[in-house]
């Protein structure tokens, strides 16, 4: 099975309201993502308020897809 991937991006409020993390949690969380190679993160500026943006990695991908099918394996789903 193959997941599909909705956006080709997200910015910070946007992942932050979705998840309901705070600040602090989802800077620590995307930090390792991002360490780890799963996600690239792009900041700018749109204005004069900055933006951080992510998107993930063809690394990211296939690690998400082999945590999904391990969790359909898990609960028996063919």
């Amino acid at each position: 099975m193959s997941v599909l991937m909705v956006n080709e991006y997200a910015d910070f409020s946007t992942l932050k309201e979705l998840l309901g993390a705070t600040d602090g949690n989802l800077a620590s969380h995307a930090k390792a993502l991002e360490k780890e190679g799963y996600i690239k993160v792009e900041k700018q500026f749109i204005g004069r308020k900055p933006n951080t943006r992510y998107s993930t990695t063809k690394s990211g991908r296939e690690a998400f897809q082999k945590h999904i099918d391990a969790l359909e394996k898990l609960i028996g789903k063919p």
